[in-house]
């Protein structure tokens, strides 16, 4: 049974635990807020963004001479895989999840015969992937978002994986990132970024198949190879931005609730250590009251 010098240094520690869980907790409150609001504000554009390209898209395809980042290398044999992740821990299951689901997309595709490579945005992501397919590993993008998570980080993503994809390294680039619903939600998400894919949009989805035949037609100047050379670049950064906005509201929001729950649970901790703190110094206390009285009376 501990002593009660024991009880009181563990009462101590643990609440010099929950003094830090505590501040934690509301810094990253105080930092979702902004990153909430920065990531919902750069959705509307990333979604404007690919609907304008997938209309672009459509017009050329079977086309020759399309631009590289859509008709891509016209094979799929090699795979980069970017898995965005966060520099720390203390998130909860933030980082552990896109891991997870990363290590069974590669399992899926190694299964179909695909060469996987893999472009961390994290270091958490590289120290977990790194135990089982460290030899997939082509780089490590880290300190991305210090101080402020501004466009350029974005660009320096893009830069790296169109460096690898003119070097002939890959076929196919897909990014795994944390898309944010909530503090307490955050949704793993798959896209592709190379070669661009029209995706449809839920309003193009929820229309009748009669409708489909009266759409618009769209006259450009310059022409569609043009704006695609110049729109294509844009978009694997506005695209990475985007992740990078998602996953920093996901990875606060996963930090913040992770800290309410520890502080929490230091409180309780807490009531037990103390519960036992006094049962023991009142069995301490009876006990020389009994030892005086027991030696008055042999007096």
């Amino acid at each position: 049974m501990p002593s009660l010098k024991d009880l009181r240094n563990r009462i101590g520690s643990v609440k010099k635990t929950q003094k830090i869980t505590s501040a934690m907790k509301m810094v990253a409150a105080a930092k979702l807020r902004r990153a909430q609001e920065q990531a919902e504000a750069a959705r509307p554009y990333a979604e404007r963004m690919e609907r304008v390209l997938g209309s672009l898209a459509e017009s050329l395809q079977g086309r020759d001479g399309a631009p590289p980042l859509l008709a891509g290398t016209g094979r799929d044999q090699t795979v980069l895989l970017v898995v965005m992740t966060s520099d720390r821990g203390l998130c909860g299951g933030f980082n552990s999840s896109i891991v997870r689901r990363a290590r069974a997309l590669i399992r899926e595709l190694q299964k179909k015969g695909k060469t996987i490579k893999i472009l961390c945005v994290g270091r958490k992501g590289r120290d977990q992937l790194r135990r089982d397919y460290g030899a997939l590993i082509v780089e490590t993008i880290d300190e991305v978002g210090r101080p402020v998570l501004t466009y350029e980080d974005a660009r320096r993503v893009r830069s790296r994986i169109m460096e690898l994809f003119e070097a002939g390294e890959f076929d196919m680039c897909t990014l795994l990132y944390n898309e944010f619903r909530s503090a307490i939600s955050q949704i793993v998400t798959e896209l592709q970024l190379i070669p661009f894919a029209v995706a449809p949009t839920e309003e193009e989805e929820a229309q009748p198949a009669a409708s489909e035949g009266a759409s618009a037609v769209y006259e450009f100047e310059p022409d569609e190879e043009e704006i695609l050379a110049d729109l294509l670049p844009r978009n694997v950064s506005v695209q990475i931005f985007r992740a990078l906005l998602e996953s920093n509201a996901s990875e606060q929001g996963a930090r913040m609730t992770a800290m309410d729950n520890a502080t929490r649970n230091a409180g309780e901790m807490i009531d037990k250590l103390t519960l036992n703190y006094n049962r023991s110094r009142q069995a301490q206390i009876t006990k020389e009251l009994i030892e005086i009285i027991s030696g008055a009376e042999a007096v």
